[in-house]
């Protein structure tokens, strides 16, 4: 169960939104009614999400100055530490070749535990580093108030999973924070661009930021947003732009110096600098010029918009199929929406927008700073916390299916994708065994119908339950996810009242990659996963006439002819053979004929068990 937040708060308690970005971050409070972007402790509006330990002896150092030494010292500064967080070695390999900083697994050497960067000789993970970050922004907003703060909102990327929203909260805590919402990226923008004042209407958000790329598809009515459908890539963002700029100098380099930029950390980390200052300065012009200088050597190339705008469009477009899932997913069509919105610094390039407009059929807002968007929500969303704004609610969703193993090994989806959230379900159970005292909950998350297609998020076992005959016990087991998508399970025998919980604390191993392929092996494996779901069902049905027929064989060869009986025999084993065997039709055809076979021996058994009765009653 969550904490009712609102109530802990006085009127003047100040709650900061904080926007923890992939290349930036910000925060923002609520003045007077209106979210403003406190300034930093260098009197700036964004903080780099850069720390540097290159200062031996001293506290690492975040933000500008640290981005400074990010040329200087690249093995010694850590940035684009979003992208790690709640992540484990093994899923980041793909992007680890890329970093001038090194990766290393848990301290157990466990390469399917929480990742860490190697720092000299110090190892940090992406909760401490992010930590630094989060503290930084803490005590600027403390100096740009005057006083001190501990409470907050937070955002992310809506797709990010349970271990990444953990792993946010945990490095909140670290830094001195009590984070009492975490908030979807693109939910907060909508905030900010003051739709709610709208009343009605359908938003796209699309939020490209320096790491990650979410959409969202929400509904506005009379004051209540609601998400109804996310999507997105937490590997793809502005620092993609730069990576492909990047690789084309390096390239020429190569050639030139005769040099690997990735096997000279400086030189790659002042390469991807000077790559996002190029990116940058054709965002605002139709031409700019690549220009570095190391240890004496000098490299130049000019370029065009043209040529950047090619380069880049193919990333860009990997952006158009979390688009028309998200609409799928929401039931919609796109020229139904009433609003698109742009969020994130890399929204600001034409090519963008462009592509942006192309998918949704409609001109997108660029209304807000796209860099600020995000913070500003966060502040709004902190304000209804604090109980001064009553005007809306923010109701989001969760990203995959959450429900239990049940008979069969088939998963009973209690809480579907795109559920809104604070949500809770329940549903009975019963046994499927005779005197069952106790029952394995088994908590699982993904779309398919195999219990072993899907993501196990715990287990644990309901003692206690009273004995009975199968089908007789009532189990309810409740599922509660709460507004940060932290999901609680119990289950409670009726009868008894013996009752199990637990909150399911997830792995840091769930990739996006992984969260993709499981939807779209749903959908791949539509069609076998039913046909699965059918014969389980069909097992399932014929169970009880199985059980039952065995039960009742000795009084089948009382009551019944021989040739009665052989043919309850027959069917018997014909429904046996059936079971064991992967065709539904066959087992749904063996059950019915069973079921026929032995409609004379339940009349006879009724009969045989009301004239013993009559007879007990005259003696």
């Amino acid at each position: 169960m969550t904490h009712d937040h609102n109530h802990d708060h006085k009127k003047n308690d100040v709650i900061i939104g904080i926007d923890l970005g992939t290349t930036n971050s910000l925060v923002a409070v609520v003045k007077n009614g209106v979210p403003q972007i406190l300034k930093s402790r260098d009197g700036k509006n964004l903080v780099p999400s850069i720390v540097s330990f290159s200062k031996i002896d001293s506290a690492p150092v975040v933000g500008y100055e640290a981005k400074r030494q990010k040329v200087r010292d690249a093995s010694e500064t850590v940035f684009s530490v979003k992208r790690l967080l709640g992540r484990g070695f093994e899923d980041l390999k793909d992007i680890s070749s890329h970093l001038p900083y090194e990766l290393a697994p848990a301290a157990s050497g466990d390469e399917k535990g929480v990742v860490r960067v190697r720092v000299g000789d110090r190892f940090y993970t992406p909760i401490e580093i992010s930590a630094m970050i989060l503290k930084e922004l803490k005590l600027g907003a403390e100096k740009a108030l005057g006083h001190p703060v501990s409470k907050a909102v937070v955002t992310v990327p809506a797709y990010f999973n349970d271990s990444q929203r953990q792993a946010t909260r945990t490095a909140g805590r670290l830094a001195g924070l009590d984070v009492l919402r975490i908030v979807n990226e693109p939910t907060a923008a909508s905030l900010a661009y003051g739709l709610d004042r709208k009343g009605q209407g359908l938003i796209a958000v699309y939020d490209l930021g320096g790491g990650t790329f979410d959409v969202s598809i929400l509904r506005l009515h009379d004051g209540i947003f609601e998400v109804l459908a996310t999507n997105g890539d937490t590997a793809l963002g502005g620092d993609d732009l730069d990576e492909a700029i990047y690789q084309i100098a390096a390239t020429d380099i190569r050639r030139q110096w005769k040099t690997d930029p990735s096997t000279d950390r400086e030189l790659r980390a002042l390469l991807l600098e000077t790559s996002e200052n190029l990116k940058i300065s054709l965002s605002e012009n139709n031409q700019a010029e690549y220009r570095i200088s190391y240890q004496g050597k000098e490299y130049s190339r000019a370029w065009t918009w043209a040529e950047f705008e090619s380069l880049i469009k193919p990333t860009l477009e990997r952006t158009r199929e979390p688009c028309l899932q998200a609409l799928k997913d929401a039931g919609i069509q796109a020229s139904e929406l009433s609003d698109v919105v742009m969020v994130g610094g890399p929204t600001r390039l034409r090519v963008v927008q462009e592509i942006a407009e192309s998918i949704f059929n409609k001109k997108p807002n660029t209304s807000v700073h796209p860099d600020e968007v995000v913070a500003a929500g966060a502040a709004i969303q902190a304000d209804i916390l604090a109980g001064n704004n009553k005007e809306f609610l923010l109701l989001d969703v969760t990203p995959l299916s959450l429900g239990i193993e049940t008979y069969g090994g088939v998963m009973s989806a209690l809480i579907p994708r795109n559920s809104r959230i604070p949500a809770v379900a329940r549903e009975p159970f019963t046994t499927f065994v005779d005197n069952q005292t106790a029952v394995d909950i088994h908590v699982l998350q993904g779309e398919r119908d195999r219990v072993e297609d899907n993501r196990s998020l715990a287990r644990f076992k309901l003692r206690g339950i009273q004995p009975m005959p199968a089908g007789l016990p009532r189990v309810e087991v409740t599922f509660m996810v709460d507004a940060d998508g932290i999901l609680q399970v119990s289950a409670k025998d009726l009868k008894s009242g013996s009752v199990q919980s637990v909150e399911v604390r997830p792995s840091y191993g769930l990739t996006e990659t992984e969260v993709q392929r499981i939807i779209s092996s749903k959908e791949q494996n539509a069609e076998h996963d039913q046909g699965y779901r059918t014969l389980v069902d069909a097992r399932n049905d014929a169970e009880p006439v199985l059980r039952s027929t065995e039960k009742r064989l000795s009084d089948a060869k009382r009551l019944l002819s021989a040739s009665e009986f052989q043919g309850v025999e027959t069917a018997l084993q014909a429904l046996q053979t059936a079971v064991a065997g992967t065709d539904p039709q066959a087992v749904k055809l063996a059950t019915f004929k069973l079921d026929q076979a032995t409609r004379k021996l339940a009349d006879l058994i009724v009969a045989d068990a009301v004239t013993k009765a009559v007879n007990a009653g005259k003696s």
